[in-house]
């Protein structure tokens, strides 16, 4: 199915790169911990990551693809690549003065961003110095995406989902390379960003040019293509960004509990987004060219295939990770991150944020499924108003449940307000006659929800019979891990088989997939 190819080629080198990411994690915890200093650049590295989430890969990739999508199917590949180029022009010039702007305010953007880094001014000098270094990524990453939106529409998802790997090359080599030369490690890292944002565009650049799509940029102006694509950006901006709306409300109350609480959140959402990015982010992207082209084509029935296929998948593997994490989150934080300057008190506050965080885990991949059903259909504003109300519910359990839960309050909210931005998306595309639950995918969520519970019982059997070992040095706890995920995943694939979840077929084809075509 092409589909699920699409799906296994963005997922796979997102899985590289998640990888390469829990080493670079591991190196910034042994070198930084969870002091100020981190503290400082995960608030400094955040800035220009919210925008980049919420307008390049969320907004303008939800309408640019529709959009791009239409004229390559309806016009041809030449006046889609014109309308590429218009909008890269605009984007260059608009996104080079919004970076500016923000150079010059980022003491005001940093009191917005983390308030209760007033109450010590040394690190919020260090924040605002690592926020300026890191804020020109922005220009550089959306452009990127971009570009990714261009080759995703044409059906090259290789390329765009391999970026992230050069970041964090960027990133490690930075923070090794650079540190002895620089005031901290958290400056190293800051010119890693941006030293990886350039990287990352010169290869996008060199991957458009090979699918044939060269951009001489033309004068800046606002044509009517463009300016269709704003109008549908701009509600789109909260609507397919609110995971990041949330994520950053988390930020900016954790900057107002004691030092510590951003990095906790930090390292928690780092782990947590490996299922989201690898699966989440995969369906996300190959889903929508392909409802697009679909809807254009008037395949009704074929969209409605495909969006059950795509929840069906994503529920499939994120159920029994959202379990997974909420058993052995202890061993997976202590295992990754316990050294150095990272001991077992910020273990301890990581792993307790990582399970609330995992509750929603199934809810933030659901987003990114249900979201294409809109965008698919040019209608960007509808999510917003789902997307108000979720970040409304968020804020409002933030400030409930910080005080009695600390940081781990903040990440608890952000999973509630998930699941109620899932549920309301899935209703509105219910009503609306856009979202039936066809017979297979009924028969397949009660099963998948047994053969995650039977998984959860088994890890906790598990870890009660390796208690030694993940007591002991990094090498047993190491092994133990890799006991506890293997004999996990096991079980789980085979209780879903046994229970009827999933065929044998389907898994074999799931993981002896055809590789797909150069490129793509």
């Amino acid at each position: 199915m092409a589909l699920l190819r699409s799906i296994a080629t963005v997922g796979g080198y997102t899985m590289i790169s998640r990888v390469l990411g829990f080493a670079r994690d591991i190196l910034i915890a042994a070198i930084l911990g969870a002091g100020p200093v981190a503290d400082a650049f995960f608030v400094a590295f955040k800035l220009p990551n919210f925008f980049r989430r919420l307008f390049a890969e969320g907004a303008f990739n939800a309408a640019f693809v529709p959009l791009f999508s239409r004229r390559l199917e309806g016009e041809g590949f030449e006046p889609a690549r014109r309308f590429a180029a218009e909008v890269l022009a605009v984007m260059v010039t608009g996104l080079f003065l919004f970076v500016t702007v923000l150079q010059i305010a980022m003491p005001i953007a940093m009191l917005a961003m983390a308030p209760g880094f007033r109450d010590d001014p040394e690190k919020f000098e260090l924040a605002v110095a690592l926020a300026r270094i890191t804020f020109p990524y922005l220009l550089f990453i959306s452009l990127v995406s971009h570009l990714g939106g261009v080759l995703n529409s044409l059906g090259r998802f290789a390329a765009a989902a391999a970026t992230p790997i050069i970041l964090n090359l960027c990133l490690i080599a930075a923070l090794l390379l650079a540190t002895p030369f620089l005031p901290t490690a958290g400056h190293a890292l800051a010119w890693g960003v941006t030293g990886g944002g350039i990287a990352q565009f010169l290869w996008m650049i060199a991957a458009c040019r090979r699918a044939g799509m060269h951009f001489a940029l033309p004068r800046p102006r606002l044509t009517p293509g463009v300016r269709r694509l704003l109008r549908l950006m701009l509600p789109g901006a909260v609507g397919a960004g609110v995971v990041q709306i949330n994520l950053m409300i988390d930020i900016v109350i954790a900057s107002l509990l004691p030092t510590g609480a951003v990095s906790f959140l930090y390292y928690a959402d780092r782990v947590n987004q490996l299922p989201l990015g690898v699966v989440g982010v995969a369906v996300g992207t190959a889903l929508l060219p392909l409802l697009s082209r679909q809807l254009r084509g008037g395949e009704e029935a074929a969209a409605s295939a495909s969006m059950n296929r795509a929840l069906e998948f994503s529920l499939l593997l994120t159920v029994p990770g959202a379990a997974a994490l909420v058993v052995i989150a202890g061993p997976v934080i202590v295992t990754l991150f316990e050294r150095g300057a990272f001991g077992a008190g910020e273990s301890a506050a990581t792993a307790a944020a990582l399970a609330a965080y995992a509750i929603g885990l199934p809810a933030y991949v659901l987003v990114k499924v249900l979201g294409p059903g809109f965008f698919a259909r040019e209608d960007t504003a509808t999510p917003v108003k789902v997307a108000i109300g979720a970040v409304i519910v968020n804020v409002t359990l933030n400030l409930l449940l910080m005080g009695p839960l600390a940081h781990v309050g903040i990440a608890l909210a952000t999973a509630i307000a998930a699941w109620l931005n899932a549920g309301a998306l899935a209703l509105i595309l219910r009503r609306r006659g856009h979202l039936a639950l066809d017979a297979r995918l009924k028969r397949s969520l009660p099963r998948i929800a047994a053969a995650a519970a039977a998984m959860a019982t088994g890890l906790w059997g598990g870890m009660v019979v390796l208690a030694p070992l993940l007591a002991d040095g990094l090498a047993a706890q190491a092994l133990a891990l890799a006991a506890l995920v293997t004999g996990g995943l096991v079980l789980y694939f085979g209780c879903a088989i046994a229970f009827g979840a999933v065929g044998r077929d389907d898994l074999k084809r799931l993981l002896l997939r055809r590789r797909p075509p150069a490129g793509a």
